[in-house]
């Protein structure tokens, strides 16, 4: 049972809450998230696209190759599955010209990814002081969106979490970095790559492996789902119980969210 007071409801709230904002903001665009394919690696950004911070030991002395993260990418789609949530943002306009047109036909960008894959194949997972990552989880290694779209992380990591629930995986880590991304040198870090530990936090994961600098949580997926269906329950039920409490003492009154 998810109880008021369960990491998995507030992890829950917390991403409901900024994917509202999300549509609230943005009246005349709109951000929906898909599964990165084989055919879509060259759609994504820049750093995403040539970064091999986690991708490709460190003792190789490489941080930037494209080749490196297509075949890593590739690899793992053709091999594990999908890999990587993507966020695209775009008019929320239908192009009605043209011989099968459909929703699919936006003219987007991708503006936020989420990266995730079995511990072995991130070669850079073996090197925190927090390691290893538990034998029964898949690693996200990597979380962000461009500024202004920051909370499309909140449904990025509902995508993971669901893909994962699918596939019947145990339970996601995570590194998350405490303190500024712009690190020391000799960190050999890479800031756009690493989770906000507070975020991870705030999301329901939960510290297994406390660091003042590299924290690692963990969100166990088969805890009461269908996770998801728990989580409902729980909200449907403090509904139900707010409602009664007004209808037993008509002076009480259902304030708005935020008011």
């Amino acid at each position: 049972q998810v109880g008021a007071n369960s990491p998995i409801l507030k992890g829950f709230l917390v991403r409901r809450k900024h994917a509202e904002e999300v549509n609230q903001e943005r009246e005349s665009v709109s951000v929906r998230i898909r599964p990165l394919r084989l055919e879509g690696f060259e759609q994504l950004p820049k750093h995403a696209r040539r970064c091999v911070f986690w991708e490709v030991d460190p003792s190789a002395a490489v941080r930037t190759s494209e080749f490196d993260k297509e075949a890593w990418t590739s690899g793992l789609l053709l091999e594990w599955g999908t890999c990587a949530q993507l966020a695209e943002s775009g008019p929320n306009v239908v192009r009605t010209s043209g011989a099968g047109s459909a929703p699919d036909n936006w003219r987007t960008v991708v503006v936020g990814t989420a990266f995730y894959a079995p511990p072995p194949r991130v070669p850079r997972a073996a090197h925190f002081p927090t390691s290893p990552v538990s034998a029964d989880a898949v690693l996200l290694t990597s979380l962000r969106a461009d500024n202004g779209f920051r909370e499309a992380r909140a449904l990025l990591l509902d995508a993971v979490v669901a893909d994962l629930v699918q596939r019947g995986v145990r339970a996601l880590e995570a590194f998350g970095i405490r303190g500024h991304a712009a690190t020391d040198p000799r960190e050999d870090i890479c800031g756009e790559c690493m989770i906000d530990a507070d975020f991870l936090a705030d999301s329901g994961f939960e510290l297994v492996a406390p660091h003042h600098r590299f924290p690692r949580y963990r969100l166990v997926l088969d805890e009461g789902l269908g996770w998801k269906s728990a989580v409902e329950g729980a909200l449907e039920r403090l509904v139900v119980e707010a409602a009664l409490k007004i209808a037993v003492e008509p002076d009480l009154t259902m304030a708005p969210v935020g008011g």
